[in-house]
């Protein structure tokens, strides 16, 4: 079997791309092992999440209409667990039926078989499905590599029970553990984490950092911080390290070094969520001229391409971010790539967006990043008290800020922390793309009462014109 085109991987990266090949007139064969289309984001990871947390959200505002309006309602909630995992996954079935439909539409060739290269040009496939011919072998002329990443387990936690959780076992909800330890404050533990300690568990979070969300600015992250002490019923430790694990009478008994946890103790389960890592070990890239760094990700440049002709490579394989917006973006310029298009991956923003209560989300340069690399940038904030869409809500502990060039005026970076900051930050990421100056931001008229006004008001303290605090105009602004 032949195909001018292999993708080897079905998830958004992987069919992104495929579509958009065949789109482009490509006759494409996508390989993917799992027997849907959808890959980790759709099929345990962005969307069961997102669904999950909306449950999560929804049982939040009823706890604010009892104790901030005077709401009530008869009991607390009563979580029906097995409907809550069925409405989960009939979600992801609609996506990956749609999926299914969509590569027939095109004509994409899906086979569903594990892809192992035998060399630059070929793929030895093992599985069931009745497309494989019987010697396995798929020739190619171009692959897009998009194999995706798995969760990290350190060998330590791997203790060959099914207590001890990675998110995949998280999602699939198989019970709601009266104890739950979440170990790592990213943005999977303290997302999911949040998910279990709505719908009822004690959960504790422990990091081995000063603070969560490493690498996240850090005055987004302190009104989540508050909120997640508040929700763990201040069972979030810092600066703590998990240094062993047991299965002990049907629990998980824990050990801890920490200042404010020392010892042992134990959980009905425990998540483990301290990062995820490329798959790119045992897919025969030896035998190809893929060359692969110390991390394991796939060395390619802008156009994608690897350094074996015929191979490219996208999503999380190819460097961070891990991200399933990345991987969709990077998809299609391979595909344009491959088809003779002159294309690159070259944002200057990538939206990054943490969906827990409250949202985090931040596009272009951070304040971190700015004063890790001696950026001089003018850092405008605005806070969510003055907002009066936010206070309606009863949300006004966010914050919205703009990092503007202090010469150019332009933007280079946005932060946000609050309801809805995944949406907002959107404005941001078009912004940014499209070279706009503070003063563009501030004279779009955007509509009242809502959050996005936010982003106005972050350029009006720029320069000093913001209609609901005050702050006097700064001088740099003053000369732009």
């Amino acid at each position: 079997m032949h195909s001018p085109l292999v993708v080897l991987g079905g998830g958004p990266g992987g069919y992104a791309a495929a579509f958009m090949a065949a789109d482009l007139g490509l006759e494409v064969t996508l390989v993917e092992a799992e027997p849907r289309l959808g890959g980790t984001c759709l099929l345990r990871g962005c969307i069961p999440s997102k669904a999950l947390l909306h449950v999560a959200r929804v049982i939040s505002e009823v706890d604010e209409l009892r104790t901030d309006w005077g709401v009530t309602y008869e009991g607390g909630p009563q979580v029906d667990i097995d409907k809550v995992r069925a409405r989960k996954d009939k979600v992801i079935e609609n996506l990956t039926g749609g999926l299914g439909q969509l590569a027939k539409r095109r004509g994409v060739k899906v086979i569903q078989a594990r892809g192992t290269f035998t060399s630059s040009t070929t793929l030895q496939l093992k599985g069931t499905d009745a497309s494989i011919p019987e010697d396995g072998t798929l020739s190619f002329d171009h692959c897009i590599l998009a194999t995706g990443s798995i969760p990290a387990m350190p060998a330590a936690f791997d203790i060959g029970s099914d207590r001890v959780m990675d998110s995949t076992g998280a999602l699939d909800l198989a019970d709601l553990p009266e104890t739950l330890l979440v170990v790592g404050g990213g943005y999977i533990g303290l997302e999911l984490g949040s998910v279990y300690a709505q719908l009822g568990s004690k959960v504790t979070v422990v990091e081995l950092s000063s603070g969560l969300l490493p690498g996240a600015d850090r005055d987004l992250v302190k009104p989540l911080a508050k909120r997640i002490e508040k929700l763990v019923d201040g069972r979030l430790f810092l600066n703590t390290k998990v240094g062993s694990m047991s299965e002990v009478e049907g629990s998980v008994e824990v050990t801890f070094e920490g200042p404010g946890k020392f010892g042992h103790e134990r959980y009905d389960r425990v998540l483990v969520s301290i990062g995820r890592r490329p798959v790119t070990a045992g897919i025969g890239l030896e035998n190809t001229a893929v060359e692969v760094d110390a991390r394991g990700f796939v060395v390619c440049d802008s156009q994608q391409r690897t350094a074996d002709p015929h191979i490219l490579a996208i999503g999380d394989i190819a460097g961070d971010p891990m991200l399933a917006h990345k991987a969709t973006h990077e998809g299609r310029v391979a595909a344009e790539v491959v088809a003779g298009h002159a294309a690159e991956f070259a944002p200057n923003a990538i939206p990054a967006v943490v969906f827990t209560d409250p949202e985090i989300a931040w596009a272009g340069l951070t304040e971190e990043e700015a004063k890790r690399d001696g950026v001089e940038v003018d850092v405008e904030v605005y806070p969510w008290a003055a907002s009066g869409r936010a206070q309606a809500i009863g949300r006004g502990e966010g914050l919205t800020k703009w990092l503007i060039d202090p010469k150019t005026s332009r933007v280079l970076g946005c932060g946000i922390v609050g309801a809805g900051a995944g949406e907002l930050i959107a404005e941001a990421v078009l912004a940014i793309e499209m070279g706009c100056e503070a003063r563009d931001v501030t004279d779009s008229i955007h509509p009242h009462p809502t959050l996005s006004e936010t982003l106005m008001n972050a350029g009006e303290v720029h320069f000093g014109t913001a209609t609901e605090i005050y702050k006097p105009k700064k001088k740099a602004a003053a000369k732009a």
